[in-house]
This record gives C-alpha cells, sequence and structure tokens, in this order.
C-alpha cells in the first residue's frame, strides 16, 4: 500500500510542479503516473550503477555530485516517456531537486512505517 501511495504522490508532486517550472511538461496526469513508474524501475536498476561509477567524483565534490545522477536520471526517464519533455540539464536539475525536497516531506506525512 505504501508503494502505490509513494507513486500517487511522486506522480503529483512531479505534476504539480509542471505549473511551477516552464522547462518541463506533462501531457496530462497520467504521463506523470507513468513517470513515477518509470522514475522508480530506474531508481531500482540505473542510479546504483551510475553512483558506483561516480563515487570518486562524489567523494570529491562532497556529494553534490548525486544531485547530478538525479538530474541525468530524469533525462533518461524523459526518454523513455512520450508525454514528458525536459527543455534541458538545468531544468531537469532544477526539477530533480524539487521533487526529491517535496515528495520526501509528502511521504513523510502520508506513509506510514508499517
Amino acid at each position: 500500500m505504501n508503494l502505490i501511495i509513494r507513486l500517487l504522490v511522486t506522480a503529483a508532486v512531479a505534476f504539480g510542479l509542471t505549473y511551477i517550472f516552464s522547462g518541463v511538461h506533462f501531457d496530462g496526469f497520467v504521463s506523470a503516473l507513468i513517470f513515477a513508474v518509470v522514475l522508480g524501475v530506474l531508481n531500482l536498476i540505473v542510479t546504483p550503477i551510475l553512483k558506483i561509477l561516480g563515487l570518486p567524483l562524489t567523494i570529491i565534490t562532497l556529494g553534490l555530485f548525486s544531485l547530478v545522477i538525479n538530474a541525468l536520471v530524469i533525462l533518461l526517464a524523459d526518454k523513455f516517456i512520450d508525454g514528458m519533455t525536459i527543455d534541458g540539464f538545468w531544468w531537469a536539475f532544477i526539477f530533480s531537486i524539487a521533487l526529491s525536497l517535496i515528495t520526501s516531506l509528502l511521504n513523510g506525512i502520508f506513509t506510514s512505517e508499517d
């Protein structure tokens, strides 16, 4: 049940952020929901590989390279989804930071620790 709530929260936040950031576009809420699922799969498979490969840069930048990895994963998700468009790396970077912060806050409120 927590997985469904987390996916819905991520989709709602991603769709809501399109009204704030002009460089991120979704065709509708269904596209945002598909984005949440694709992002979850990419975070499960691709992100650990990128974090291992980028470990030296992450250490040198004191962890800030993790933000770049998150933006790259967002851009990769954009390539898989037809109903989503991100205008560039910097929009993906800003979008990933906002998405991470807001979903973390809302997941803490709406999900239980069971």
